[in-house]
Parts: structure tokens; C-alpha cells; sequence
């Protein structure tokens, strides 16, 4: 056939295999491959620690403005959702617990991680891959420094670190925009609100939030370098490098929360 390929096992077990799937596999081959050569030179000196450090500014601290407006508006538009529908139970009071919990537990990471991975992701694929097209890459390797260690490692150990503080502050916000959009309908002082909001969140809560989270991050960092890393040599693949980084990466953020969900249910 002419769209597959055969693909043999120890030279016995033999498989017709589509094209379109065999590439799929081999796509998921290089990643994997790509993560075990980051966590092989993450530990070998030598460390860029500064480089690492304004990657944790140009990552973290210049998406504070969007991460933050995204926050605000979850928690002001669910709000605004949620107390026309409890009031026709007489529940508006639970709002702002059932606010929390939402915003907490899967609202705020997942939506934060989306755009982080959107904005990101994107930009680490776009940036490596207008490097690799230019050939300053190649460049770093004639001239001894490693361009592994200075490019990749530094940009998803800061995605990693990042993330996660992105996500906790967008939380806040959402609870700031909640508390706003509940007093348009309702009465509440400050530390009502707070009291009534936090009185079902514990760590059980926080805990696998924040732990997938580092995920999230990892594999948004990992994925936006390797598509830029291995880009081809031609300008279009720029584009293809920061497009393909965005989808792989936002549909890495739904399959971990997916997986996360099944294990914290059984726990």
C-alpha cells in the first residue's frame, strides 16, 4: 500500500503501519528522546544559572499582565454565572465556596496553562526556531558553548519555576474579580467572603493543583524547545515550529490534567 510502511520487530514481527501514524510515533520518539537528553545535561556542568534567571523574568514576570486579566475575568464572569442559578435554591451564599473550588482545583490551572501555553510556548518555539534558521545555533557549537545547555535547559527550567507562581496569582485575581461581581448582587465584607470562600479548601485541594502545575509547565517548556530546536533550515518553519509548539503543548496541558484528575479521585 501505497500510505504505509512496514515496520518489523527483532527482525520477526512484522506490522503495516499508516504513514500518517508511523510519523506520529516517530514525532513522539524524538520528544521523548529530546526530555531524556534534557534531564542527562540538566545534571553535567557547566550550569547557566544567570541566563536561567532572566529566563525566569522574560518568562514569568512579562506574562503577570495577561495571566493576571485572564484570572480576574474567571472569577468575575463565573461569579456573575453562578449566583442567578443558586438563588433559585436559596444556595447564593455558597457562591464564593463553590467559586474557590472551581477556580483552585481546575479552573485556574488549566486556563492559566493554556494561555501560558499559547503565549510561551509559542514565543520559545518561534524564537529557537528563527535562531536555528539563521544558524546561531550552529554558531554556538563552533564556538564551544553549548547551545543545549544555554538555549533549552534554561528556558524549561524557567517555564518549570514559573508556572506554577503565574497560576497561584492568577487564583488571587479571580478571587478579587469574584468578590467584586458577588457585591454587585449581594452584600459582603472582605473577610466574610474570605471565611466563606476558604472554608472547604485544604491542602487536599492545593497540593495536586500545584503539583500538576510543574507539569504543566515542564512539558509546555519542552515542547516549544524541541520544536524550535529541530526546526528545518527554511523560513517557513518558523511559523510551523511556534504553531505545531502551541497545539502539542495545550494538548499536553488537557491529557496531564486529565491523567491528574483519575489518580487524585483514586486518592
Amino acid at each position: 500500500m501505497e500510505n504505509s510502511k512496514v515496520i518489523s520487530f527483532f527482525g520477526h514481527f512484522k506490522f503495516l503501519v499508516p504513514v500518517g501514524l508511523n510519523a506520529w510515533f516517530q514525532k513522539m520518539g524524538d520528544i521523548f528522546y529530546f526530555i531524556a537528553r534534557f534531564f542527562k545535561e540538566l545534571v553535567v556542568p557547566r550550569y547557566e544559572i544567570k541566563e536561567t534567571i532572566r529566563q525566569c523574568f522574560v518568562i514569568g514576570y512579562k506574562s503577570l499582565g495577561l495571566v493576571g486579566i485572564t484570572g480576574f475575568i474567571i472569577g468575575l464572569t463565573l461569579t456573575l454565572q453562578s449566583i442567578p442559578t443558586l438563588s433559585i435554591f436559596g444556595a447564593q451564599s455558597l457562591v464564593p465556596s463553590m467559586v474557590a473550588i472551581a477556580v483552585f482545583r481546575e479552573i485556574g490551572p488549566v486556563i492559566t496553562a493554556l494561555i501560558f501555553a499559547g503565549k510561551i510556548g509559542s514565543g520559545i518555539g518561534a524564537e529557537l526556531g528563527s535562531m536555528k534558521v539563521t544558524e546561531q545555533i550552529d554558531a554556538m557549537e563552533v564556538s564551544g558553548t553549548s547551545p543545549f545547555k544555554y538555549l533549552v535547559i534554561t528556558r524549561v527550567i524557567a517555564s518549570t519555576l514559573m508556572l506554577p507562581i503565574l497560576i497561584f496569582f492568577a487564583d488571587a485575581l479571580a478571587m478579587v474579580g469574584s468578590y467584586i461581581s458577588y457585591n454587585l448582587l449581594e452584600t459582603a465584607s472582605v473577610r466574610s467572603f474570605l471565611l466563606i470562600a476558604f472554608q472547604n479548601i485544604g491542602f487536599a485541594d492545593i497540593v495536586p493543583a500545584t503539583i500538576k502545575s510543574v507539569f504543566f509547565g515542564f512539558f509546555i517548556g519542552i515542547i516549544g524547545c524541541y520544536e524550535g530546536y529541530t526546526a528545518d533550515r527554511g523560513t517557513e518553519s518558523v511559523g510551523i515550529a511556534a504553531n505545531t509548539a502551541v497545539v502539542l503543548a495545550s494538548l499536553s496541558v488537557i491529557l496531564i490534567d486529565m491523567i491528574a484528575v483519575q489518580i487524585s479521585s483514586i486518592f
